[in-house]
């Protein structure tokens, strides 16, 4: 199922647009505008670009956050992770980055080199040299649109204070630099989660579940040779079955404001004004 992406700077490249974009976009580039309509003319590339082209734009004018901090969202389908994400990054005024945008932007060098261009010729040499090390120490396919992907997120990670959705961040990112995160769920809390949220079927649901839970774990054992189950891979794990939306978001926000502390903590006092 291919999401229905619908950014205001869409609508905005029509003519006709009233609204310019002060409709709100949410934090994986949707828009529900009432007056949307998708203009034929543009085709998907270009609307990938565009995409982008916003993102890296806000980052550019935001400049670098001081906090180096990143989070990183690993989640089994219908766990409430997205819903959990979206939540942290409105209590925290952290980026929220998901899976479409940062495919759109390893599928592309000439993006790939502005999203590392946003970061200053050290940092970049920096990411060029851990990537070197983290294919060798793992002996990583050499597989193209992984390699962008990886720069991709490690420029993201070095910029700091923003959330990462899936796509193995959590694998990525310096565990230094990084809170990573994971959300699970039993079956049939999952299936009851699309039946509720999307009107399918039981039968439906299953698939859908099992079939995202396959491409996932898929993902990670491609192209990281690991099992995505393992949770020695995260600093927190959480059952939101057991445990609920809200409680998952209050113990993974307090795991957030905790390591905010020791961050904080950690770096050098600045000299007090004369």
């Amino acid at each position: 199922m291919n999401p229905d992406i619908r950014v205001c700077s869409v609508c905005a490249w029509r003519e006709n647009c009233q609204k310019k974009f002060i409709t709100p976009v949410d934090t994986f580039c949707r828009v529900h505008c009432p007056d949307y309509t998708r203009d034929v003319r543009i085709k998907e590339s270009e609307i990938g670009d565009r995409i982008v082209e916003y993102h890296l734009e806000r980052w550019r004018s935001i400049g670098r956050p001081k906090l180096g901090i990143t989070v990183t969202i690993s989640r089994q389908a219908g766990a409430g992770g997205s819903e959990i994400a979206r939540r942290l990054a409105e209590e925290f005024k952290m980026d929220l980055v998901g899976r479409q945008l940062i495919e759109l932007v390893a599928k592309s060098t000439k993006m790939n080199v502005k999203m590392v261009e946003l970061l200053d010729e050290k940092a970049a040499n920096r990411i060029d040299s851990m990537i070197t090390s983290f294919f060798v120490a793992r002996q990583l396919s050499p597989d193209v649109y992984f390699r962008h992907l990886t720069r991709v997120i490690a420029a993201i990670g070095d910029r700091g204070w923003s959330i990462i959705v899936g796509r193995g961040a959590h694998l990525i990112i310096p565990r230094e630099k990084a809170i990573r995160l994971r959300f699970i769920a039993p079956d049939e809390y999952r299936i009851g989660h699309f039946m509720s949220k999307r009107q399918m079927t039981y039968d439906e649901a299953k698939g859908y579940v099992g079939k995202k839970d396959a491409d996932r774990e898929g993902f990670i054992r491609k192209y990281f040779k690991i099992d995505s189950n393992d949770p020695m891979n995260f600093d927190l794990v959480v059952n939101t079955g057991e445990m609920g939306i809200e409680t998952a978001f209050t113990a993974a926000a307090a795991l957030i404001r905790k390591r905010i502390e020791v961050h904080k903590g950690s770096q050098p006092a600045r000299p007090s004004e004369p």
